[in-house]
């Protein structure tokens, strides 16, 4: 398996992400495969089956719910990483914490580290085609509300 990761390009790079190891990025890779054949993160959320859908009929407005149509063990993968990694990783655990202690539209706990996933398979797939070195101060920097807590600190 580590001859298979040595060939994956970024890898390196990945593994310097606090909380992300050798076995998490074997386990999505084997179930995401090449990451050429996207051209963009939101093919593999969707693949993972963590899209939102809002369940609505005629006049009725349900909630939106992640769809759950696809990978189950990526799905699971992925979960069982951000757990991890909002413990560790204080990028990640930063913007839990903003997610669900939010003024406006506070999200559940479950909520946001489903949203945590979906931001993780972004980078990881920025990682894949670009090269570059992760870093927490950037991440947190990039999102513009959290730019706003930043500066107000």
């Amino acid at each position: 398996m580590d001859s298979f990761l040595e060939q994956v390009p970024g890898v390196k790079q990945m593994l310097g992400i606090t909380g992300i190891g050798r076995d998490t990025l074997v386990g999505f890779f084997s179930e995401v495969g090449d990451l050429n054949g996207y051209s963009h993160p939101r093919q593999i959320i969707k693949l993972a089956g963590l899209n939102l859908k809002e369940n609505t009929s005629g006049q009725h407005k349900g909630q939106t719910k992640i769809t759950k149509r696809g990978r189950k063990k990526l799905r699971a993968l992925l979960f069982k990483v951000v757990m991890p990694l909002v413990a560790k990783n204080s990028a990640f655990k930063a913007l839990h914490e903003y997610y669900t202690k939010r003024p406006n539209n506070p999200l559940k706990k479950m909520q946001s580290m489903i949203a945590l996933c979906n931001k993780l398979i972004r980078i990881l797939f920025a990682i894949s085609k670009k090269q570059f070195e992760f870093s927490e101060e950037k991440m947190l920097r990039d999102i513009p509300h959290m730019k706003e807590l930043q500066t107000a600190a």
